[in-house]
C-alpha cells in the first residue's frame, strides 16, 4: 500500500520552507526506495507548526512539525511513514488543542485534501450544496441564505440573503457575482487559506449565487500580491469547467454559470466594494457615491452581487445541511462560525474557526495562549488597520458584530492583532492616520485632507506642543472623518485613533518617541 505524505503548499508554509521540506523527502524517498507520494495540501492554519508534515495511517492522519529539511532524514530513520514517534511528532492531527476545540464548517476541507483533486472535494462532501440548489427555484434558495442568518464576512456584516434577494428580483438581461477576494487587512489570511487550500468551495459557492441570482457570470478580484491563490484558483476554474460544473449547463442542469479571475494592482481601497468595481471595470479604483447600490447598478451598470471569500464559502454547507444547522451556531443577529485570524504578538498565531460568542480574552488568552513574548498583553486590534485598540478591561466582550459595534468596535474580517505591554499607542493611532492618507482614494475631503492632518495633530501632541488643545482638534478630525467620509477607510479609521485616545491615555503624554513628519 502507498503511504501518502501530506506537505502543505499554502503560501504562509511556502515562506516558512515547506517547498525545501517537500524536496527533502522527494529525494530522501528515492535515496531508500520506498513506496510513498506526496500530497501538496493546504495548510491547517497552525502557523507557529509550519511546515507541517502528516503521514496517513490506518489510525488517522499523524502530524509533525515544524519540519525543516535536516530534519527529514531522522524522520525516516524514526519510521515517520508509519506515524511512529519523533521529537517533532504531535500525534493526531485532529487531536491537537488548537484544531480539536474548533467548528469547522467553511474550513472543514482546508489542510485536510489536495486543493486541485476535484475526487477529494466530491470524497469530502463537495458539490452536495450545489447539486440540491440546481433543483430550487431561486426564491428558495435565497430564502434559505436569509434564513440561516449569515451576514457578510467582509466587515460590513450585512445580510447576505438580503443582497442576493434584492439582485434576484432586479429585472436585467446580465447579471454578475463578484467576489471581493481583495483581502488587505493586516492580520487576515483567510481568503487566501480558502483560495490555496479549497478553492472549488469558492467555485461552488458562487455558482449557488449565480444560479439564486440570475446571474451567469462571476468573477474573482484579488490581489497581485496572492500569486499562489491565483495561479491556485485559476487552475481550479478550468478544472471545474472541463468537469462540467461551470459553463452553458452547470452539472448537466439548465443554469449557466462561469467564472474568471482578475487581479487588482495593491490599493487598499479597492477593498471597497465600489471602488472594486470601479478596478474591474478597467477604472482608476475611486469609492462611488451610493444610491445606486451596486445589488441594481453594480458592474458596468448591471445587478451585481458582490460578496466576500468566506460568505461565499459558507454557502455551499448551508445549502447542504440547511439554514437551521448553520444558524444554530452562535449567538445574537451573530450566526453560524467564523474564522478568527490571530496574529501579532502572539504566542500561536493562525486561523481559528468557531461560532460566535467567545470572549475575546478566551481568543486571546486560551486559544492564542497570550503574548509570544510573554511579556503582559496591553492591547488588541480587531478588524484590521481600522480596528479599534481593546485594552484588557474589555476582554469579557464576546465575539459579536453587535457586542463589538456596543464597545465602539468592530469584528470587520475577524483579523486579530495582539501586543504586548512594549506597543505605544501614540504610535499606532499616528499609524492608523497615515495609513489612511496613504491609501485614499482622494474623492472625498474629510479623508483626503482629514487623515493628513490627523498625523500632524498626532505629531504636535508627541511633541508635547499645546497636548489638550491638539487631543479636541484630533477628536473633532475623527467625528468629521466618520460621519463625513463617503466609505469606510475614512470613516473607520476613527476607530483605532479614538480607541487608543480613550483606553490609554497615558500613551498620549508628550514623548519623543514620534517626531514631526518631514
Amino acid at each position: 500500500m502507498t503511504v501518502t505524505i501530506f506537505v502543505p503548499r499554502d503560501a504562509a508554509s511556502l515562506a516558512l520552507g515547506a517547498e525545501k521540506v517537500a524536496t527533502a523527502i522527494a529525494v530522501e524517498m528515492a535515496a531508500r526506495g520506498l513506496d510513498a507520494r506526496i500530497v501538496r495540501n493546504g495548510s491547517r492554519g497552525m502557523f507557529w507548526l509550519e511546515p507541517l508534515v502528516e503521514v496517513r495511517t490506518d489510525h488517522g492522519r499523524v502530524a509533525y512539525g515544524p519540519v525543516t529539511p535536516k530534519d527529514v532524514p531522522s524522520l525516516f530513520d524514526s519510521g515517520f511513514l508509519s506515524g511512529m514517534a519523533h521529537s517533532l511528532c504531535l500525534g493526531l492531527t485532529k487531536e491537537i488543542p488548537f484544531l480539536r476545540q474548533q467548528t469547522r464548517l467553511t474550513f472543514s476541507r482546508c489542510g485536510v485534501t489536495d486543493p486541485l483533486s476535484l475526487d477529494d472535494y466530491r470524497h469530502y462532501q463537495g458539490l452536495k450544496g450545489l447539486e440540491k440548489a440546481i433543483a430550487l427555484p431561486s426564491a428558495e434558495i435565497v430564502a434559505q441564505v436569509t434564513d440561516s442568518g449569515l451576514r457578510g464576512r467582509g466587515g460590513a456584516g450585512f445580510p447576505t440573503g438580503i443582497k442576493w434577494k434584492t439582485v434576484m428580483e432586479a429585472a436585467a438581461d446580465q447579471k454578475y457575482i463578484v467576489c471581493n477576494a481583495d483581502e488587505g487587512d493586516s492580520a487576515t489570511f483567510a481568503d487566501r487559506m480558502i483560495m490555496e487550500g479549497d478553492p472549488f468551495v469558492l467555485i461552488e459557492g458562487m455558482t449557488i449565487a449565480g444560479i439564486a441570482t440570475g446571474a451567469t457570470k462571476g468573477y474573482i478580484y484579488t490581489r497581485s500580491e496572492y500569486p499562489h491563490a491565483i495561479a491556485t484558483m485559476s487552475e481550479a476554474i478550468r478544472i471545474a469547467r472541463k468537469a462540467g460544473i461551470l459553463g452553458t449547463s452547470v452539472l448537466g442542469s439548465t443554469h449557466a454559470f462561469d467564472m474568471e479571475v482578475r487581479s487588482g494592482a495593491g490599493a487598499y481601497v479597492c477593498g471597497e466594494e465600489t471602488s472594486l468595481l470601479n478596478s474591474l471595470e478597467g477604472k482608476r479604483g475611486v469609492v462611488r457615491a451610493k444610491p445606486p447600490l451596486p445589488a441594481l447598478q453594480g458592474f458596468l451598470g448591471r445587478p451585481t452581487v458582490v460578496n466576500n471569500v468566506i460568505s461565499l464559502a459558507s454557502i455551499p454547507v448551508i445549502m447542504d445541511r440547511g439554514a437551521s444547522f448553520y444558524k444554530d451556531f452562535g449567538m445574537g443577529r451573530s450566526r453560524g462560525t467564523i474564522p478568527i485570524q490571530i496574529a501579532g504578538n502572539v504566542k500561536y498565531g493562525g486561523l481559528f474557526e468557531t461560532a460566535f460568542g467567545l470572549s475575546l480574552g478566551e481568543i486571546v488568552d486560551q486559544i492564542g495562549g497570550g503574548t509570544a513574548t510573554g511579556r503582559p498583553v496591553k492591547a488588541v486590534q480587531v478588524g484590521g488597520p481600522l480596528g479599534a485598540y481593546f485594552p484588557r478591561a474589555l476582554f469579557d466582550t464576546p465575539f459579536d458584530y453587535e457586542a463589538f459595534a456596543a464597545k465602539d468596535g468592530l469584528i470587520g474580517h475577524a483579523g486579530i492583532t495582539v501586543f504586548d505591554d512594549t506597543a505605544n499607542l501614540l504610535k499606532q493611532a499616528r499609524f492608523a492616520m497615515e495609513f489612511c492618507a496613504l491609501e485614499s482614494c482622494g474623492k472625498c475631503t474629510p479623508c483626503r485632507i482629514g487623515s493628513t492632518r490627523g498625523v500632524e495633530t498626532v505629531d504636535r501632541i508627541a511633541r508635547g506642543i499645546e497636548p489638550e488643545k491638539n487631543k479636541a482638534l484630533l477628536v473633532d478630525l475623527c467625528n468629521t472623518m466618520k460621519f463625513g467620509s463617503l466609505c469606510a477607510l475614512g470613516g473607520f479609521t476613527p476607530y483605532p485613533v479614538m480607541s487608543a485616545l480613550k483606553h490609554f491615555p497615558e500613551d498620549f503624554a508628550p514623548s519623543p518617541l514620534i517626531e514631526a513628519a518631514e
